[in-house]
């Protein structure tokens, strides 16, 4: 047997932007109260000595991880695009407002992705990223599971 596990760890942060060429109200700077579910997924450990005995992941690493990475450097920032913003961008950072600065167009989707990369580089070695879900409203959200990757 196997014994594979998912765990899941949720996550939330305020974070502005603006989605430059779009044909609606999302061209303007504007923020949402995101919720990042990750779960990942990994055998739990067998070594009675481990002090992670019985978990595929301490979820107070994967919490440490997470603040690191998304969480500390999105929440209450602009995620804005450095190519077409970069007056928007120039102004903001002037005033001093903390700007993500970001080479793709920010919407969920793409965010996700980017969220899906830094998360996978900074696993430890036995544990994968399974899957995300970036829910950007209560009822609209994004997901990415590493199985679409898989041939």
């Amino acid at each position: 047997m196997d014994n594979i596990i998912r765990i899941t760890k949720e996550f939330k942060f305020e974070t502005s932007h603006a989605l430059s060429g779009h044909d609606g109200l999302c061209k303007n700077v504007h923020g949402h109260s995101y919720k990042l579910s990750v779960t990942v997924i990994g055998k739990p450990s067998q070594d009675p000595n481990n002090p992670k005995y019985g978990m595929v992941m301490d979820f107070s690493d994967l919490k440490k991880i997470i603040n690191n990475i998304i969480v500390e450097p999105f929440d209450h920032a602009a995620v804005l695009n450095i190519h077409s913003n970069k007056k928007l961008v120039s102004f903001m950072e002037d005033q001093g407002h903390k700007i993500v600065k970001v080479d793709y167009q920010p919407t969920s989707e793409m965010m996700i992705l980017d969220f899906a990369e830094r998360i996978k580089s900074n696993l430890p070695n036995k544990v994968k990223l399974h899957h995300l879900i970036l829910r950007e409203t209560e009822t609209c959200f994004a997901e990415w599971h590493s199985s679409d990757y898989e041939s």
